[in-house]
């Protein structure tokens, strides 16, 4: 994948333009979803066959046979967290599709050793990659195909390819698949009754019809939405601001997951449970509240200090100032170090432009 590329990188590339028009779905939520069922199942055992009813699993290691990167068997974790911007159903009020479902956004949440840290590299969806050969979900054959977008892989492939494309860019083995869409993003924020931000400057973009003056905001479901589909209005316009804004959103959705009480309510409890269950689409090794309930539990202690959170070294491609392009050789230090399960060095991202930038600084938890 590197040659390919790397031929292709003449300069820095600053974004010359900017896209707009789609609609997008996120996965933040995904973040927060097993720890819920975790409360949920704690307390409302009986509830337990109503909430598998809600859970559909998507059998990856049936799908990719063997031919993947070995388990660490270190005690760590790699699990990929997706979203698609499908409109179908409840999502159709977000706009047709262009084509086949993406996936919008993309992260591989790295558990270290006791599962009391994490880090979090997202995978910008403009990503110019080398996407492998692989079998859809009907079991029909998917060529691969160079220099393509990354979000790409979902589109013709599904979850197991892009699970394949991850694995093949990182050298690690997914251990878990979660994917989430727009209705169930928005009905988690609801049920949790908001998340608390604090702006450090005024939002105004058309696009996500957000508008959000500086201060702090307690925001719905629909506005969550806005606010992780944001970009015109932070940044430099593209789609690494939007990454900024998601990453430090999720800190906040984490605060807030962790505060909620629901012990002393049993309404909320089984409201928390029944939205998650319904709002993610897991692998089929996390497809029963049973199975959920024991991975959440390594995710308890995990507060938003715990979660280091980067994007995947990048710069933007002279050539199209909307894609951008991978930076091998830093690229290979943060896999390296989740490989061996060591923290992402900062020298990692010193030098992406999705280190870049001042979305970082527009939204601060509570």
């Amino acid at each position: 994948m590197g040659d390919g590329i790397s031929s292709r990188i003449r300069g820095s590339g600053k974004r010359r333009r900017k896209t707009g028009g789609r609609r997008r779905a996120t996965v933040v939520a995904a973040w927060s979803a097993a720890a819920l069922v975790l409360i949920g199942g704690s307390g409302a055992g009986y509830v337990y066959f109503k909430l598998n009813g809600n859970l559909k699993g998507v059998d990856i290691n049936a799908q990719l046979g063997g031919d993947r990167p070995a388990d660490s068997g270190d005690g760590s974790q790699n699990i990929l967290v997706l979203g698609s911007d499908s409109r179908s159903g409840a999502n159709a009020e977000y706009g047709r599709d262009g084509g086949g479902a993406r996936s919008d956004t993309a992260m591989v949440v790295h558990l270290y050793k006791g599962h009391k840290k994490a880090s979090v590299v997202s995978v910008p969806r403009d990503t110019l990659i080398d996407r492998p050969a692989c079998t859809d979900s009907d079991g029909a054959a998917v060529g691969g195909q160079r220099l393509v977008m990354f979000n790409t892989a979902y589109e013709v492939g599904g979850p197991a390819c892009a699970v394949k494309t991850v694995e093949q860019m990182s050298g690690l083995r997914m251990d878990h698949y979660i994917e989430v869409d727009f209705t169930g993003f928005k009905k988690l924020i609801d049920t949790l009754g908001g998340v608390k931000i604090t702006t450090t400057q005024n939002i105004d973009d058309p696009k996500s019809h957000l508008k959000l003056a500086p201060g702090t905001h307690t925001l719905n479901g629909e506005q969550s939405l806005g606010l992780v589909r944001t970009r015109h209005s932070v940044g430099d316009g593209s789609d690494l601001g939007r990454i900024q804004l998601q990453q430090s959103f999720i800190k906040a959705l984490i605060e807030r997951v962790k505060s909620v009480g629901v012990f002393s309510n049993p309404k909320r409890l089984y409201d928390l449970a029944d939205t998650a269950t319904r709002a993610i689409t897991p692998d089929s090794q996390l497809d029963t509240v049973n199975k959920l309930v024991g991975f959440a539990g390594g995710l308890k202690e995990l507060g938003a200090q715990d979660v280091h959170m980067v994007t995947l070294p990048v710069r933007y491609d002279p050539q199209d100032p909307n894609r951008v392009l991978p930076l091998p050789a830093a690229g290979r230090q943060v896999w390296t170090a989740l490989k061996q399960d060591k923290p992402i060095p900062a020298s990692a991202t010193r030098d992406s432009a999705g280190d870049k930038g001042s979305a970082h600084s527009v939204v601060n938890s509570g």
